[in-house]
């Protein structure tokens, strides 16, 4: 699996690293109160820290074909559909299906653009190489807190969670937890960086982040993805359907995408996007044969 995520983009990019610094830029952006048009020439992207590479490098690719400015801020999936609801935003991106809620409202309009699976890593030297999908809910759940107790060393589990703002958490938790609660003691995380970065120093830690982000060019820091009922979380088996922990990635407008966010949208599912999708980790929605995860 390759993964090329880059920390900058080329100018005029605008990227955002710390989570205050980017709720504080959307909040800067409600006086603008773009709609699904985007006004000013500048088209606002908020959402999932899954998505953002896809919408940095569609951004970079944008304003060079177009001289428009994109903002792209990783806010969470959940955050990024609210700033589409409210108008200080003109896309969502997202990493899970829209809630019943936010269907209910009638007004988000759905645009898939990749595949994705969920990758559930550990420390690099942990011996242990698959777990079931029983199991796994076991231990995010609780039920199992040993490594001992899947085949592995006499060593606590120290499961990391994502935040409730993560659609990588929803998407696992609708995949995986059927139903059962997680283990309110688990670390919880804002972002797939932080997670990997734990997982990676602490020998019986266990997370899950989007398979484009294990293994990595801008970090020396190694994690090792574990096979699920015994398939291994690779691009392959997610396009084909039978990786189980796979979701689809999205954009949301409110209402449907007109003047340049519309143009945006259109270069992101565009054929000159697809490799670059592909670079990045994901599977172009058109190349896709698992269907719609949400």
């Amino acid at each position: 699996m390759r993964a090329a995520r880059r920390d900058g983009l080329a100018r005029p990019v605008r990227r955002f690293g710390a989570l205050a610094c980017l709720a504080a830029c959307v909040v800067a952006l409600a006086g603008c109160a773009p709609s699904s048009g985007a006004t000013g020439d500048t088209v606002t992207v908020a959402g999932s820290t899954t998505v953002m590479p896809i919408a940095e490098m569609a951004a970079e690719r944008f304003q060079e074909l177009t001289g428009d400015r994109v903002l792209v801020s990783g806010l969470g999936s959940s955050a990024g559909i609210e700033a589409v609801m409210n108008g200080t935003a003109d896309i969502a991106t997202s990493s899970r299906g829209l809630t019943a809620a936010e269907e209910a409202t009638g007004e988000l309009v759905t645009t898939v653009i990749a595949r994705d699976g969920i990758a559930v890593i550990v420390n690099a030297g942990n011996p242990v190489g698959n777990l079931t999908v029983g199991q796994l809910r076991a231990v995010y759940a609780g039920d199992v807190t040993n490594w001992s107790e899947l085949g592995g060393p006499d060593l606590p589990i120290l499961v990391v969670n994502r935040d409730e703002a993560s659609g990588t958490r929803e998407a696992f938790k609708s995949i995986v937890m059927d139903g059962a609660r997680f283990d309110a003691s688990a670390a919880v995380l804002p972002g797939t960086g932080q997670v990997r970065d734990v997982v990676s120093r602490t020998p019986g830690a266990i997370g899950y982040i989007s398979i484009g982000f294990v293994d990595s060019a801008f970090t020396t820091s190694k994690v090792k993805a574990l096979s699920i009922d015994g398939v291994e979380p690779t691009e392959a088996n997610v396009a084909s359907g039978v990786y189980p922990v796979s979701r689809s990635l999205y954009l949301f407008t409110k209402g449907e995408p007109s003047g340049e966010a519309k143009a945006y949208i259109d270069e992101v599912l565009s054929p000159d996007m697809a490799q670059t999708i592909r670079d990045a980790g994901y599977i172009p929605a058109s190349e896709s044969e698992g269907g719609d995860a949400s």
